[in-house]
């Protein structure tokens, strides 16, 4: 029997559980590393630098969460583990996540001070359908938060957005780690 016939057996409410037991923590580790290096390089780096800093390293924290995959012992491909249907459901989020910056970019050509505004929501956005997928409310919190407070920033504090944005979602970030790992914990020591 192939992978695809075995998965094709298996209800979408088993493929959820087993997907639920991931870890999910290299991807928030790797964001908060790198907002707050965006949120560091901003307190003594030219405008310019802090632009060029927030795409870099937005883009970068993809690549950094598989090194942390490494130390934190999670399968970041997949390779280890059956596919199943949420695989492709949360990759469908994180690219939607992708193309939505084709809106970013061209308002940032407008205006370059809309970056921390539009990277910083659109690059969490993929946090709800990890959310429904888990049946937790982190990512929830995640999302919503983070679209909150950017925007609270970006409106009462314009002079000072590109140490604060950085610094907000670094604090989500935080709690969510904290969060996501005591889910892990949890969800583990019931199934030992």
């Amino acid at each position: 029997m192939s992978n695809h016939e075995e998965l094709m057996m298996q209800s979408l409410d088993a493929q959820r559980e087993l997907f639920k037991q991931r870890r999910f923590l290299a991807m928030p580790l790797a964001g908060a590393v790198i907002w707050a290096i965006i949120g560091m390089v901003a307190m003594f780096a030219s405008e310019t630098v802090i632009i060029w800093s927030i795409w870099i390293g937005c883009g970068s924290i993809f690549y950094l969460g598989m090194v942390i995959a490494k130390l934190t012992g999670e399968d970041f491909f997949g390779k280890k583990a059956q596919k199943n249907a949420f695989d492709g459901l949360f990759m469908a989020g994180v690219v939607m996540s992708l193309l939505v910056f084709a809106i970013a970019m061209p308002v940032a050509a407008i205006d370059h001070k809309t970056i921390p505004l539009t990277v910083g929501i659109l690059a969490g956005l993929m946090w709800m359908p990890l959310s429904w997928i888990i049946q937790h409310w982190v990512g929830y919190f995640h999302s919503i938060a983070r679209t909150l407070g950017i925007v609270m920033l970006w409106l009462l504090v314009p002079e000072h957005i590109y140490t604060l944005i950085p610094l907000w979602i670094v604090l989500v970030y935080s709690i969510c780690i904290i969060v996501m790992e005591r889910r892990y914990k949890t969800l583990k020591a019931t199934l030992d």
